[in-house]
């Protein structure tokens, strides 16, 4: 008959081994992201622009499970201080990373610089860049999204397929 020491020692022995057998390390490098969305996208046009007070072009770069979007804003209103307030257009930056789940395309990011580093400062949005877009239709060449804040559609026009080459994080 086995002493408590030994049972104890068994017992430990053996949910330590399983602890570190039923545990995988994730892979350090980004992940693959949908390929169906991998390239430059550009909102070439928007629709009755001219009844609108405000609209924001947008321009997506999908590399990977990364964004990139550069968002052009008119408006007819002031929202800022005159200085930022630009003759009624502004540009904006933001990066992250994206998933598809079902028919959403989900963007969480954070408001960036034009180079795409980090933003602490300045006119315009800081901070998070939190977005989502219900998938109407997509093919080789179009996609087309919906803003699921705002209900504004957003069809963009592929520039440049990209092959996804990931990098380690």
């Amino acid at each position: 008959m086995m002493n408590k020491k030994g049972l104890y020692f068994l017992l430990f022995t053996f949910n330590f081994l399983l602890l570190v057998f039923s545990c995988s390390r994730l892979p350090n490098v980004q992940g693959k992201g949908e390929t169906f969305l991998q390239g430059v996208w550009n909102q070439d046009s928007i629709a009755n622009k001219e009844q609108m007070q405000s609209y924001t072009r947008h321009q997506f770069r999908f590399t990977c499970d990364s964004f990139y979007v550069d968002l052009v804003t008119h408006s007819k209103v002031n929202y800022y201080e005159e200085d930022c307030f630009n003759n009624g257009e502004w540009k904006e930056y933001a990066k992250g990373t994206y998933q598809v789940r079902n028919d959403t395309l989900m963007l969480v990011g954070d408001f960036t610089k034009a180079n795409y580093k980090q933003k602490v400062s300045g006119c315009y949005r800081l901070g998070r860049y939190l977005t989502n877009f219900k998938v109407k239709s997509w093919n080789a060449e179009q996609l087309q999204l919906e803003n699921l804040s705002d209900q504004t559609e957003v069809k963009l026009n592929l520039k440049e397929k990209i092959t996804c080459v990931q990098k380690a994080l």
